[in-house]
């Protein structure tokens, strides 16, 4: 006997009847809402790094570290580094496969490669214990390639967060290999040395860029506040404004800051969020701004949340953006967590992510 006619009219009792009629028709509803659902999104411009073999290897007891390259002459640099991380490749594959580079850094010093999500134990100069990762967040990795360049006493010197072309990393290098430190200030070394070749004489200027310097006044809006630190003769921020701020994603982010840019060196008058009265080149000297361009991400309250000053393309410029707009910061204070989330959330929705392109690249397709 049949349980069902054709018609699905109820040959047994009605609740029954009911039941088997929603259990054949789930199925239907299930492949529907597959067929709906978007495809995942493709992910490119993760790059895996071979690190060099003449890299130390370390038992991470970095007193002994310090102490050992102390004994050779040298002095010791931490690489962070993270899987897939392209500036991390690049820094490896560009910067120290030129000679210039290679030999300075062999001569000077022991690098050690330390990667930030590692579980490997760690002994701090300090005695403190960790892991890998434990001391990255004690450190508070936020970007990789991050190196500290520390002296015979264990001191961190200088600290690079973020990929930084070669004809400006190895003034960074001869900084620290040639004891300048107790010279002159390595904002000044830069600017007395660092002479780029091709470069833009004038400062770049932005639709969303805002003429309005009473940064505390402005931030009575409600919007967070993107301060873009900059100068002349700068190509990486050539590249920012010629590269990057094209991308009409980007520039949508940006609409919803107060933006403004400063002249690092320049005597324009500022008034802090905190309300203080200075210059840009005062303040940028007070905030530590030691590379242009660096973008300087505040929220609502004048808090500065994270910057950004290092070379970096889309993707990562825009994250720094969103991770104060939209707050994730509040929850999420690893910024690398927050991009791999963030890259998860927009390839369940069916869209490409290329965290290695400019504007006007298709994806998979970056240099």
């Amino acid at each position: 006997m049949n349980l069902l006619s054709h018609n699905c009219k109820p040959a047994i009792s009605p609740l029954l009847h009911g039941l088997i009629c929603l259990l054949l028709f789930l199925p239907i509803m299930t492949f529907a809402a597959d067929a709906q659902k978007p495809e995942k999104g493709e992910f490119y411009g993760a790059k895996n790094t071979e690190y060099p073999a003449w890299f130390k290897e370390s038992f991470l007891h970095l007193k002994e570290d310090v102490g050992e390259a102390a004994t050779s002459g040298k002095r010791l640099m931490l690489f962070f580094y993270q899987n897939g991380c392209p500036y991390c490749n690049a820094m490896v594959e560009r910067n120290l496969a030129q000679k210039d580079i290679l030999d300075k850094v062999q001569q000077n010093f022991d690098v050690i490669a330390i990667n930030m999500w590692g579980d490997r134990d760690l002994i701090h100069v300090t005695g403190e214990k960790f892991t890998e990762k434990t001391f990255a967040e004690h450190l508070k990795v936020q970007f990789t390639p991050t190196l500290m360049f520390m002296d015979e006493a264990g001191n961190i010197i200088l600290r690079l967060n973020g990929y930084r072309a070669p004809d400006r990393f190895i003034h960074d290098v001869n900084y620290v290999a040639d004891k300048q430190e107790g010279v002159i200030s390595y904002r000044d070394y830069v600017k007395a040395n660092y002479k780029p070749a091709k470069a833009s004489k004038e400062m770049h200027h932005e639709d969303f860029f805002s003429k309005n310097y009473d940064l505390q006044a402005a931030l009575g809006q409600g919007k967070p506040l993107a301060v873009f630190f900059e100068q002349k003769d700068c190509p990486n921020c050539d590249t920012l404004h010629n590269n990057v701020l094209p991308d009409k994603d980007t520039r949508n982010v940006l609409k919803q800051f107060n933006v403004v840019q400063l002249d690092m060196w320049s005597k324009t008058p500022v008034v802090t969020p905190a309300g203080n009265k200075t210059t840009a080149r005062a303040w940028a000297k007070e905030l530590d701004v030691k590379f242009a361009p660096s973008i300087l991400v505040f929220n609502a309250k004048g808090e500065e949340i994270i910057r950004s000053e290092a070379f970096f393309k889309i993707f990562h410029t825009q994250g720094i953006l969103t991770y104060v707009l939209d707050g994730g910061y509040k929850t999420q204070p690893s910024f690398q967590r927050y991009l791999s989330d963030k890259a998860d959330h927009l390839r369940e929705q069916g869209k490409t992510v290329d965290i290695w392109n400019f504007a006007g690249e298709e994806p998979g397709n970056s240099r």
